[in-house]
């Protein structure tokens, strides 16, 4: 499961180079060996895409579409646990220049050379839920609304029913209308980051946009820190400054 393998045990980060040149050491993969992600949802196969690419793996590929596209399409499934044999995988040195923390958005609020975009439902963004509506639970952050200067892109416009990806003309058109140039960089965030990865996947890979980042911290970390400028449409909040 990408959350006990991607995840640190403790913290809010991510697994350790170390860990992480194990887990791929134990699961029978080199440095050149391709992986295929996939999920129930897309968003978690790009996730792990991301971390993976932070961590120094480059040779992956994701499955265009959730995996009950495959099942739908009559594709042979398995219960069977393949046996791997314990390979050699040196740790490689991190590469965070798809990330970005919350004091690197922050101070890039005015920046004309940044956009911005919340891919989170238009209930979450405008602030009248910090989780999507189909949560029984509405929880996940102390306060609602969005990062100013922030624009809305509800991600499931990226997608198709089976979330395969729409045609790349069509993910074109809808980031050039909300400012996207080549020029520029994008940083996405939702609520945990998990549909921001599948933006930065777009971006960086269909689109070819050099400079995509993920805010990973995303609304659970910024809607509860004491002092961060927030919109809340809902309530006809303006931007609050920081303290």
């Amino acid at each position: 499961p990408w959350q006990e393998t991607l995840w640190h045990p403790t913290m809010r980060e991510f697994v350790t180079p170390r860990d992480f040149a194990e887990l791929m050491q134990k699961s029978g993969i080199r440095h050149d060996t391709t992986i295929v992600l996939y999920s129930n949802s897309i968003q978690f196969a790009t996730y792990a895409f991301w971390v993976c690419t932070m961590r120094g793996h480059v040779n992956m590929k994701i499955f265009n579409g959730k995996r009950d596209r495959w099942i739908n399409a009559g594709q042979p499934i398995t219960r069977e646990v393949p046996k791997t044999k314990a390979v050699h995988y040196p740790i490689r040195a991190t590469d965070e220049s798809c990330r970005i923390g919350r004091d690197g958005v922050l101070s890039g609020l005015d920046n004309p050379e940044r956009l911005l975009l919340d891919m989170r439902t238009p209930e979450e963004y405008k602030g009248e839920r910090v989780s999507p509506k189909w949560f029984e639970v509405d929880y996940g952050a102390v306060r609602k609304g969005h990062i100013p200067g922030a624009k809305h892109l509800f991600y499931t416009k990226l997608l198709n029913e089976d979330e395969s990806f729409k045609p790349i003309s069509n993910l074109d058109k809808r980031f050039q209308e909300l400012g996207a140039l080549p020029d520029k960089e994008l940083v996405f965030y939702c609520r945990l980051s998990h549909r921001g990865s599948m933006a930065w996947f777009v971006a960086k890979y269909l689109l070819g946009y050099p400079r995509a980042k993920v805010y990973d911290g995303s609304w659970t970390e910024w809607g509860s820190i004491v002092g961060m400028p927030i919109i809340n449409d809902a309530l006809g909040k303006g931007r609050i400054p920081a303290h």
